[in-house]
């Protein structure tokens, strides 16, 4: 076997349907497009979900419920993962600039404390939400709870 005598497998390559080459093509005339309407014409595309012209798929299912544009989205961090984020990068004062730094949370985030789990070391935490039951664990221990 030499590089001048290669050649592909029989059957897996076809020629290319030449379109619109005269009659003695096979393929001349209407060039395979039927004939007349939009998708005969060159230049045409068919818009996204366009099923003919009847009711589309989106249109047809019912739409439920509504999205809150006000809403605003915290990023969970529990009590008890406050301690091991403490412990592991040395750190006694949480800010949401502090947890964005070692990768725990993304810069523009949010953060909310939430009460589950145990918290044993004093803390002093800067967050833009708390609940309840993480603000009394956080000043249980004698740490500082502080909402932006």
């Amino acid at each position: 076997m030499q590089l001048h005598n290669l050649k592909p497998a029989k059957g897996s390559v076809k020629k290319n349907k030449r379109v619109g080459r005269g009659q003695g093509s096979g393929r001349g005339g209407t060039s395979t497009r039927g004939h007349k309407g939009a998708q005969s014409r060159s230049g045409y595309s068919r818009k996204k979900g366009f099923e003919g012209g009847g009711v589309t798929l989106i249109q047809r299912t019912p739409k439920r419920g509504f999205k809150n544009i006000n809403r605003v989205e915290y990023v969970p961090i529990n009590v008890a993962r406050l301690e091991t984020i403490s412990e592991k990068y040395g750190i006694k004062t949480i800010t949401p600039e502090a947890l964005a730094e070692h990768g725990i949370v993304k810069k523009k985030d949010k953060v909310k404390i939430l009460g589950n789990g145990d918290l044993t070391c004093k803390l002093e935490v800067t967050a833009h939400a708390f609940s309840e039951k993480a603000k009394s664990a956080i000043e249980a221990q004698g740490g500082t709870a502080t909402t932006l």
